[in-house]
């Protein structure tokens, strides 16, 4: 087939001159005891004079996500750089002015004990959230024998400010100004921003829409790659670190970026780089799916949903489904893997805009001569790839690598029943698939009914910071609700998800995990399913939606998702 017409991508951002970025770091240094005495209603005036800059460079924003990834503007997948960039961003704004408002002690919905630890509701939180997410829940998870406090850092302000070196993830165009939000908002530490090389179009934009916080000296953008990283990693006037990508950025950084060396001063704890370091990084998300008495409409729903968590963003998201585990007992396993086939081959290519897909895809197909190339090929990008029959072997490539490209593998349990099934995927989610981001499981609600028990067991049980149950685990993310980030517990050593947790709109101080329950079939159509209709409409008023909630645009709103 002939390359598809991609748009050339937007002219690369010169890196930031050393002496610059040295002067950009003093300067923010110079205001981190300051910024521990700006009062909540000061920052209510930066928070709101945010969202109005967001509003003002967000159609220059999506232009430049659009002209990046191939995507002509007008078409749907439009919306898609609506939704990942200007929308969690405005809406993650609007929730922090909630959440000073209330002293930084905004009220969950409630807060029950279950499973030995406490749970809040923090979704839905009006009849406006229950209009635009009908049926979906949102619960935030409080670490076993903690109380559910809130807002540490407006309780306990610290003697000294502090500098955080926010390391921008490259392809999701909202996180480096979420990231730097918490910071600033949740963790209360000023920030010094390096944007990465992939979508440094996003920076200027960045620059215009916090104008008032890079003034005052409260925040600073920077671009380059690995060298200028580096180098702010190791100043000295830098007193945390955060960042969301991949393991391997986090042990260049603490470890260094030699493997021996890495391998020796992992051995006895001898960190190159002592700073405190959150991060969010990578995972080889699955998706599992609980036998049940499926329609033949459940079965091509889900495939859709199935392929649109692939597809979503190219497959570049660190929460893109990754490994589909189904059960061989189940009598509709064979017909439901042939839907998901089907999806993926009518979802149209995108181009490879993340550096390496193209190797990433070829490696796996290396290892996995039965793979199955659904989608087409093409220069330029990477074809939808299925990997079938993959054991659920310790150390199997396809498990414990990071795919970062349009690759899913399917696993097949020997479960015989819902029950049986979810004691053994979520067995294998925790101990097989790397990583504790994010995992999906969906279940018909009548399967759910009729095995409540071994259901709620099993949400217990799964060591994930993120689970959707019937939902795309990304729609934590965009929630901001909800918490954002690993399951606790991955040392230095073997960071894996990271540590650590962004978004967090409610400020609980001991968040462990996150769940979002939603429909099994979500109406409207969800906007990360690749045939949307009218998605880029969608994307467009949601986005002026947060920025101002209104009935009338919902109704406007409402309205567009209908079509989609």
């Amino acid at each position: 087939m002939p390359s598809p017409a991609f748009q050339e991508p937007p002219a690369p951002v010169p890196p930031t001159p050393k002496a610059r970025v040295d002067e950009l770091v003093a300067r923010v240094a110079s205001k981190k005891d300051a910024w521990l005495v700006v009062g909540i209603a000061q920052r209510l005036d930066y928070l709101r004079r945010a969202i109005e800059g967001v509003i003002e460079v967000a159609d220059d924003w999506v232009a430049g996500g659009c002209a990046l990834k191939g995507i002509a503007r007008g078409e749907p997948l439009e919306g898609e750089e609506w939704v990942a960039g200007p929308y969690p961003t405005i809406r993650n704004l609007r929730l922090l002015i909630d959440a000073l408002e209330h002293d930084g002690r905004p009220p969950p919905v409630s807060i029950e004990t279950r499973h030995g630890q406490k749970i809040a509701r923090v979704f839905p939180q009006n009849l406006m959230d229950r209009a635009l997410f009908t049926g979906f829940v949102g619960e935030v998870w409080i670490e076993p024998g903690a109380e559910a406090t809130q807002g540490a850092c407006y309780r306990n302000k610290r003697e000294s400010g502090r500098v955080a070196l926010v390391l921008g993830a490259g392809n999701v165009s909202s996180i480096p100004p979420m990231d730097v939000i918490h910071k600033l908002f949740v963790e209360d530490e000023v920030v010094v921003l390096k944007m990465n090389p992939v979508n440094a179009h996003v920076g200027p934009r960045l620059e215009r829409a916090f104008r008032a916080l890079i003034d005052d000296g409260f925040l600073a953008v920077v671009y380059g790659g690995a060298e200028v990283g580096a180098h702010l990693a190791d100043h000295p006037q830098i007193d945390t670190l955060h960042v969301t990508g991949s393991d391997r950025t986090y042990d260049a950084i603490v470890w260094g970026r030699d493997p021996a060396d890495q391998a020796r001063r992992k051995a006895s704890g001898d960190r190159l780089n002592a700073r405190p370091f959150t991060a969010e990084l990578g995972c080889v998300t699955p998706i599992l799916i609980v036998p049940g008495a499926w329609s033949e409409a459940d079965l091509a729903f889900q495939a859709r949903h199935v392929a649109g968590m692939v597809a979503q963003n190219a497959s570049f998201n660190c929460n893109a489904a990754k490994v589909l585990v189904t059960a061989k007992g189940w009598a509709q396993e064979g017909a439901f893997l042939a839907k998901v086939r089907e999806a993926l081959a009518r979802t149209p290519p995108r181009k490879a805009y993340y550096p390496g897909a193209k190797d990433r895809w070829r490696a796996f197909v290396e290892h996995y001569p039965k793979a199955d190339a659904v989608g087409a090929d093409a220069e330029g990008v990477v074809p939808w790839t299925v990997l079938p029959d993959v054991p659920a072997a310790e150390g199997e490539y396809a498990l414990s690598n990071e795919a970062f490209c349009g690759v899913i593998a399917e696993v097949s349990l020997d479960a015989s029943g819902p029950a049986d099934f979810l004691e053994k995927a979520v067995a294998f989610a925790n101990d097989r698939c790397w990583g504790t981001l994010s995992c999906g499981v969906f279940i018909h609600p009548a399967t759910e009914r009729d095995h409540a028990e071994a259901f709620d067991r099993a949400i217990a049980e799964l060591r994930y910071g993120g689970i959707g149950v019937n939902c795309w685990p990304a729609v934590l993310y965009a929630l901001v609700n909800t918490t954002w980030g690993a399951f606790p517990g991955h040392p230095p050593e073997d960071i894996r998800s990271g540590t650590g947790v962004v978004h967090n709109a409610l400020l609980f101080d001991h968040p462990q995990k996150s769940v979002v329950r939603a429909p099994f079939r979500i109406f409207p159509t969800p906007v990360w399913f690749a045939d949307h209709k009218t998605l880029a409409e969608v994307g467009a008023r949601i986005t002026r939606f947060e920025a101002a909630p209104s009935w009338g645009k919902l109704l406007g709103l409402a309205i567009a998702a209908m079509r989609g």
